[in-house]
């Protein structure tokens, strides 16, 4: 679960982490009667949708007249934002985060997230801060430095909090602020079930003092039960409405750009399904995992979900059947093509336990499914339906 950059960055406050003072604008009344709270002659304007690139798409404008205030921001509330992570339909802007400007003496980048390969903790700190990191690490590999720690409940050591922080050349007392805050995000990604806390720009104002400029967390959505104060800031307006509605139905579902959709359990052969449609030269309409046991209401759903999508010409159901049983399964899928009225080519790959019950309850069932016997097979056919 994503969440907005003024959220991001009251956690960060609360666990003690340097961030400008700014205020959170839903609707333009509100603009008049909070902007007092902020003490400053110039500020800086703030698009919050869950992408990035926003500076590039206008989503990011300082402004030096207080009396611009007002003006710039009804240019930007209601504004669609395309950037390279909203496709191009972009994104609405539906509140804004106005803070107080600072001025910049020094830019870095930092992060911290749950590096999967290594079961371990992985600090990433970069001199070049404001940039794309991904960029960085391509064009400037010797800017970056990553280390990895292991899980514990006391955190990093001393000695691994300096080497984070070594490429900074901090002086003494901002290396003390430095080291508190790489606390405060090892913190937040254990005790809030963070997958990912990124600070990009961490910064020295003029001032000479650090400040977490920008800030981006994600969360996991399999914590996310144990964690309600954090399911609280969950934005739906920033969601697909499919993927809301999968939500609900315990479906794991992601919109995608292709025409073929995709019914599949579990994520692993989900993968492997959207990679042979590519490979048979067409493109996944989404990722779909309908878990491990799939009911008539499950399936229904699922067909329905997959069907709000336009662009979808043909659907692939790609079973192997272990907890689930195959002929539940086929059971479902003929009682929900047949309640939705499915008109769209449908092939179906069964595989595991009644495997063959499940075949035979498909090909009795008088209804225009396709049984294949492979994933190669059902690729192919699929695709030769939808031309």
């Amino acid at each position: 679960m994503n969440i907005h950059e003024h959220q991001a960055k009251e956690i960060l406050k609360e666990y003690g982490a340097p961030v400008s003072k700014g205020i959170v604008i839903q609707d333009l009344s509100e603009l008049k009667n909070k902007i007092l709270e902020l003490n400053s002659d110039e500020f800086v304007l703030k698009a919050q949708i869950h992408a990035g690139g926003r500076g590039k798409a206008g989503g990011v404008k300082l402004i030096k007249d207080k009396n611009n205030l007002e003006q710039e921001s009804k240019k930007m509330m209601g504004k669609k934002l395309i950037t390279h992570q909203t496709g191009k339909e972009g994104k609405e802007v539906k509140r804004l985060y106005i803070e107080e400007a600072s001025e910049i003496d020094r830019e870095f980048y930092l992060s911290c997230l749950v590096d999967r390969q290594t079961s371990k903790i992985a600090f990433i700190s970069s001199t070049e801060g404001g940039m794309d990191i991904e960029k960085v690490a391509s064009e400037h590999p010797s800017k970056i430095l990553t280390k990895k720690i292991d899980l514990n409940f006391e955190g990093p050591t001393e000695k691994e909090i300096n080497e984070i922080i070594s490429i900074f050349k901090f002086d003494k007392n901002q290396s003390k602020v430095a080291k508190k805050i790489i606390s405060s995000l090892y913190r937040i990604l254990v005790e809030k079930d963070a997958t990912l806390i990124e600070i990009n720009p961490l910064i020295v104002n003029s001032k000479n003092k650090i400040l977490c400029l920008d800030a981006k967390m994600n969360f996991d959505d399999n914590a996310i039960f144990r964690r309600p104060e954090i399911l609280k800031l969950r934005d739906l307006n920033e969601e697909e409405p499919a993927e809301i509605e999968a939500s609900k139905h315990g479906l794991a579902y992601i919109k995608l750009n292709g025409s073929i959709g995709c019914m599949v359990n579990g994520a692993g052969l989900a993968m492997a399904t959207m990679d042979i449609i590519k490979l048979y030269g067409k493109e996944p309409a989404n990722f779909l995992d309908v878990g491990g046991g799939a009911s008539k209401e499950k399936v229904t759903a699922a067909f329905k979900l997959i069907l709000t999508d336009k662009n979808v010409k043909g659907i692939l159901i790609n079973i192997f059947g272990g907890i689930m049983r195959c002929d539940v399964l086929a059971q479902g899928v003929v009682d929900a093509a047949k309640e939705i009225n499915l008109s769209v080519p449908l092939v179906v790959r069964l595989a595991g336990t009644n495997f063959k019950e499940g075949k035979e309850i498909l090909d009795k069932s008088n209804l225009k499914i396709l049984s294949a016997s492979d994933l190669n097979d059902a690729a192919k056919k699929i695709v030769e339906e939808i031309h």
